[in-house]
């Protein structure tokens, strides 16, 4: 896996060449010098983030609380 960088000008101007290069890995796009986001292919952060959707992940997502819902019997 290689990471690969980009500053905010160069992934401005070459977002093709950033989409690419995460074939290799995540590629990380700085602000000022500092890094500040990171690009992945769908399926690498689908990985790192086990998403694994159902009712009882969504009900335990942090906000899920304030979402009113009531539901109703068929």
């Amino acid at each position: 896996m290689t990471n690969t960088t980009f500053s905010s000008c160069e992934f401005n101007h070459g977002v093709s060449r950033a989409k690419r290069a995460t074939q290799n890995g995540p590629v990380f796009i700085t602000d000022r010098g500092k890094p500040a986001y990171v690009l992945l292919r769908f399926e690498d952060y689908q990985r790192l983030t086990k998403q694994r959707r159902n009712i009882a992940h969504a009900l335990a997502m942090p906000g899920a609380a304030d979402i009113e819902f009531e539901p109703t019997h068929a």
